[in-house]
């Protein structure tokens, strides 16, 4: 029992030592197809995508994470930033408080919490804008052109109104 376990220690220990290498080697290509002939530039981005690699091995979101993941497969720099982005964008979203506009927002970027985010912020804009405007014609044809989507319905009451 004991040499078996002796064995398995020694493969365990081997395999993660042969990923460990082959994360390094998969990066240090990375680099150089990044920066083929600048070797200091090679060595800045090894190192930023190493620091963003371990950094992405210990985020606790799997559904943010896979976002980055899918928008950024070889890139662990831009996987770190979008896992950041996605992540600050999806807690913003847990606080919003208008409702149709928070539903108007997750039916146009479901998978997307950065778009749900920007969407959100433009469209209670929009909505907030339009409830002070004062030509009722532009603000019915805007309305009418768009039911549901009030920076439309601001973009086309400005192009009308003025």
């Amino acid at each position: 029992m004991k040499q078996f376990i002796s064995i398995l220690s020694i493969l365990l220990l081997t395999s993660v030592t042969s990923f460990s290498q082959s994360i390094e080697s998969k990066i240090r290509e990375f680099a150089r197809n990044e920066y083929p002939n600048d070797s200091k530039m090679q060595d800045y981005v090894y190192k930023k995508q190493i620091s963003a690699y371990r950094y992405m091995q210990s985020v606790t979101d799997s559904e943010v994470e896979k976002i980055a993941v899918r928008e950024y497969y070889n890139d662990y720099a831009m996987q770190k930033y979008t896992y950041n982005k996605q992540s600050s964008a999806k807690n913003y979203m847990k606080t919003v408080t208008d409702r149709e506009v928070k539903q108007f927002s997750y039916r146009e970027y479901p998978n997307d919490y950065s778009m749900q985010k920007y969407t959100y912020d433009k469209q209670l804009s929009g909505k907030n804008y339009m409830k002070s405007v004062t030509n009722s014609s532009a603000k019915a044809k805007a309305r009418r052109e768009y039911p549901n989507d009030y920076s439309m319905q601001k973009y086309t009451y400005d192009k009308l109104a003025y």
